[in-house]
């Protein structure tokens, strides 16, 4: 790499420091007496393809810009028609040439005429932006205030002295691309602009220059430790602590202490000769002890999301309802924790987990990964060039932050390697704050931090390390420092698609290991940019949509809720995972146990209540008294006693925790916590259904049994009780998921690749027997994949009696067999007209083998439709567990009921052929028929999209299987009817 140009030869959009001009940052606040005009609204804007496309006079008074485009700030420009958004994970859009950027250099001026109000008083006053990317140049009334980088970080200059009454003008120029993007290389969407506020803020004489409030708390003794450090200074009022004191004054008092789980704050002011600020107050202290992660003296665990800030019209541009809905979310599907992915929130944000209760690792705007590529040469964290820059995000994060007790620690950024700089950063952080803790996963030594944090560590590794039998580092200092460290992981259970699977196997760990105190999922939202299909329908856009040269696709949808912010069964099934109580029932004992795994809370707050169902069907229900339970302990119930059920009969108790009262964050009556167990059961006596029948040949080729007309030559079933039937076949592929998909750069985690070298997307069905005899029908198929001697040997065996249809399927391998199978099991094609599915067996939503906690056995009913989980790139989907029966029925109630051992249920609209190769979901076009699998077993989920493969217990190795059905007709004829068109039923 060439040597760089001397500074002074740089542009400003190019120079490695943080800019020019800028106040020194100080904390933020809501509001004050002080007078705010908010600067948002439709601003005048052009775009050029160039940092000097056109010269700077559109700064001058008086210059004319009402030819230009009107522009909505806050935004990004190229969501409002200017230009395009680019998506990419690891490698920076454009050359690795720092501290250069190409000449191509999206450059948008933007122009915001306005007037003070009529009672404004004069004097000093700062503008303040709290979110401009990349890089900006500042003009007030033709005079230039400053440049400034630092994408998600606030930025103030002083103004007083430029302000007019009225005819204000403020111009901004900005560039996507400048020295500061090679610090942004966050995993997201490259989207340049004024996101965030523009506010101008008065600032009278003996205005707060900046305060920091210090709230400890002593666990042993019950009291607060409070100090307001303020300059200049004043006082502070906390009336409900009797408090009026002098800032810079320590001063102990008995509290009740803040945590995610009862956040409670005190509300006070801050008073100073020229400014009055009301403040929320949370008395709590954070430590490492004893190689544990403690707020106020108790270990936690973090159930945790990482979050970045995304909505699919408005990019990064949220407003505070957004906010609050998001952590409402979090809330209700029990995540206490938020590691902001990998950049500071808007402040706002922080002010809501103060209020609503989360705990916060507050992540530095700093991410260099795209320098990996190049094997971390010129990596800025190591190169003292950059080291002002790094200070400087660090101060702006943790001035502007300082004050919240929901941030229990720093992270000095993601994914820079290693470097001098992020050394000088955690120094000042420490210096500046020594209270919080230091978070940094990209050094394994630790050196900088107080924690070891990892990213996808796989279930075994993550066990190691809870026993503190982790490999060792090569220094044997660093090493005992490291092991005698907490461990969470700050990024696991990689969310795209369909899963994570694994899950509870994790939280076993967390569970465990006092070391182990959890993680972060990655991500809460996917973040797909909403666009409208010729049809008028509406789908998400991922990487490549946009034309991008260089883009990871659909890498950027890996969330926990989709796009429109619609929980994904993988939240669901997170909720259930991480569920702070747990309940285990022994029904031969007439026993439940309840166990409290908050943090904090006792279990004072929840109201428990059973259920006990027979074949699904409500029987009773009932409540428990449960005592104020403490962390940690549990509360040994007894059931009450019920008359015996009938033989046969299957019953299942529920017990379930759910709000007793009102919270700021859900009503009385939200679940918290479940679970189910079964009741014991009586066997049943032998069941008497009618004659058996017996197969016969009829005219046309067809063979009769029962309801049934078959094919005599493939012996396929045709018609079931005159309903026409495409199959069954056996089935053993699915549409890959994003996890069977794996990750390009870890060729073994590619399950897909090996599917479909091994020919499972297109096996082929050899009929080899058709046999009638006595009262069956045996068909014997091989199944198998052209170029291949590995086959399926599958004996299909038919059966009736009176009105029921029964098919066993025995499946033998032959050959050599390298892979686990997709699934295993059956698939029919049925009229379309079936258009809603009831099933008794896990619900209501879909279930895979590693990821069906959530799932509780029970009656359910939907819509074909409703089956349908809409994943942005479509893929495997909307499996239901242990079903029992299931009825597939027209609006008449005509229809098919299947009942069998516990199967897998999957009802589509299209083929799986037609999933697999849907790029949106605007792709899936309704075939007309009903698509149904029955699955004897599947293979897992797992999290390989990022992360371990599917473990060992969830694989779906290719051995002998046997499994059945039996079908129904509802409504139909009795008796055998000659084979109609699909297309007509």
């Amino acid at each position: 790499m060439h040597e760089a140009e001397p500074a002074e030869a740089l542009a400003y959009y190019e120079d490695p420091g943080p800019g020019t001009g800028a106040l020194p940052p100080r904390a933020w606040w809501a509001a004050s007496d002080a007078r705010r005009v908010a600067l948002g609204g439709q601003w005048r804007f052009r775009l050029g393809d160039r940092a000097d496309t056109y010269d700077d006079g559109f700064a001058a008074p008086g210059y004319d810009a009402s030819g230009w485009d009107l522009l909505p700030v806050p935004s990004h420009w190229v969501l409002q028609g200017h230009g395009s958004p680019a998506y990419t994970n690891v490698r920076y859009p454009f050359p690795v040439d720092p501290p250069y950027v190409p000449t191509e250099n999206p450059t948008g001026d933007h122009l915001r005429a306005f007037d003070l109000p009529d009672d404004w008083p004069g004097g000093a006053a700062v503008l303040r932006f709290d979110g401009v990317e990349s890089c900006a140049r500042v003009w007030l009334n033709g005079t230039e205030l400053g440049t400034f980088k630092g994408s998600r970080l606030p930025v103030e200059f002083e103004v007083g002295e430029l302000l007019l009454p009225r005819g204000n003008v403020l111009a901004v120029r900005v560039h996507q691309w400048s020295s500061g993007s090679y610090l942004e290389d966050q995993d997201m969407w490259w989207m340049p602009g004024i996101f965030r506020e523009v506010t101008l803020i008065e600032r009278p004489e003996g205005a707060v220059t900046d305060f920091f409030v210090h709230c400890g708390y002593d666990h042993v003794t019950g009291t607060g430790t409070l100090r307001v450090d303020c300059e200049p200074g004043g006082t502070l009022t906390v009336p409900e602590l009797g408090l009026d004191i002098p800032t810079g004054e320590p001063v102990i008092v008995p509290v009740e202490p803040w945590s995610a789980e009862r956040p409670r704050l005190y509300d006070a002011e801050l008073a100073t000769e020229g400014e009055r600020i009301p403040l929320r107050i949370g008395f709590r202290s954070v430590a490492v002890e004893d190689g544990v992660l403690k707020v106020n003296g108790r270990r936690i665990v973090f159930r945790g999301v990482n979050r970045h800030e995304f909505d699919p019209d408005r990019g990064r541009a949220l407003d505070q309802e957004t906010m609050r809905e998001d952590l409402l979310l979090m809330k209700r599907h029990n995540v206490n924790a938020v590691r902001t992915s990998h950049y500071p929130p808007h402040p706002a944000f922080l002010d809501l987990c103060d209020e609503l209760g989360m705990w916060v690792i507050d992540e530095c705007d700093l991410e260099t990964h795209g320098f990996q590529e190049v094997g971390w040469r010129g990596n800025p964290v190591d190169d003292a060039r950059w080291t002002p820059a790094l200070l400087d995000r660090a101060a702006r994060m943790v001035e502007r932050d300082k004050n919240h007790p929901s941030v229990v620690m720093w992270s000095l950024g993601n994914e820079c390697g290693t470097g001098a700089g992020l050394s000088a950063m955690a120094s000042w952080i420490r210096e500046r704050d020594p209270a919080r803790p230091i978070h940094y996963e990209g050094d394994l030594s630790c050196a900088d931090t107080d924690v070891y944090s990892r990213m996808y560590a796989d279930h075994a590794e993550s066990e190691l390390i809870g026993r503190r039998t982790e490999a060792p580092l090569a220094d044997a200092g660093l090493d005992e420092r490291r092991r005698a460290m907490p461990y969470i992981l700050c990024e696991y259970a990689h969310a795209m698609g369909n899963g994570p699977g694994g899950l509870s196997e994790y939280q076993r760990i967390f569970d465990t290991y006092e070391r182990c105190q959890g993680g972060f999922v990655w991500e809460w939202i996917d973040h797909g940019l909403r666009r409208t299909a010729p049809d008028g329908s509406h789908y998400f856009a991922y990487g490549g949509d946009f034309g991008e040269e260089l883009h990871d696709g659909n890498f950027v949808c890996d969330g926990l809720l989709f796009p429109d912010r619609t929980p994904s069964p993988g939240l669901v099934e997170y909720k259930k995972v991480i569920e702070p109580v747990r309940i285990t029932g022994d029904a031969e004992r007439g026993q439940v146990t309840v166990t409290n795994l908050y943090d904090v809370a006792d279990l004072g707050g929840l109201s428990f209540r059973w259920t006990y169902e027979v074949d699904g069907e409500p029987a009773d229900s009932g409540r428990f008294e449960v005592p104020a339970t403490g962390p940690g302990e549990s509360a040994l119930l007894e059931l009450p006693r019920l008359p015996a059920d009938r033989a046969g009969d299957e019953a299942w108790w529920t017990v379930r925790a759910v709000l007793a009262e009102d919270t700021a964050w859900a009503p009385a009556g939200h679940e918290v916590a479940w679970a189910q167990f079964a009741a014991p059961r009586q066997p049943a006596g032998r069941a008497h259904r009618g004659r058996p029948h017996s197969p016969r040949r009829a005219g046309g080729g067809l063979i009769t049994l029962g309801p049934a007309v078959f094919d005599a030559a493939t012996g396929a079933l045709r018609t079931l009780a005159g309903t026409p039937v495409e199959g069954p076949r056996l089935d053993v592929w699915r549409a890959p998921t994003d996890n069977d998909r794996g990750m390009d750069w870890f060729a073994e985690s590619r399950l897909d690749r090996a599917w479909r070298t091994a020919g499972l997307h297109r096996m082929r069905h050899r009929v080899a027997r058709v046999a009638v005899g006595g009262d069956m029908l045996t068909v014997a198929v091989r199944v198998a994949p052209a170029a291949a001697d590995h086959a399926l040997h599958t004996v299909f065996t038919w059966t009736a009696t009176g009105d029921r249809l029964r098919l066993e399927v025995a499946v033998t391998p032959e050959g050599a067999w390298s892979v686990p199978l997709p699934r295993l099991g059956v698939r029919l094609g049925l009229p379309g007209q079936l258009e809603r599915v009831s099933w008794y067996g896990a619900g209501p939503g879909e279930a895979y083998p590693d990821s069906r906690a959530a799932a509780r056995i029970g009656r359910w009913s939907a819509t074909v439709d409703e089956l349908q989980t809409p994943y942005v790139r479509p893929q495997e989907n909307g499996a239901r567990a242990g079903v029992r029966w299931a009825e597939l029925t027209r609006p008449d109630g005509s229809g098919l009921r299947i009942e069998g051992e516990p199967f897998w249920l999957t009802a589509r609209p299209w083929t799986t052929e037609a999933l697999d190769a849907a790029a949106h979901t605007c792709d899936l076009v309704r075939s007309g028929r009903l698509w149904v699998t029955l699955d004897h077993a599947l293979q897992g989920l797992g999290s390989a999209s990022c992360g371990p493969g599917v473990l060992p217990a969830h694989r779906l190795d290719v051995r002998p299987a046997a499994f059945s059905f039996t079908f129904v007709p509802l409504g139909g004829t009795a008796g055998p009817t000659a084979p109609t068109d699909l297309e007509q039923q």
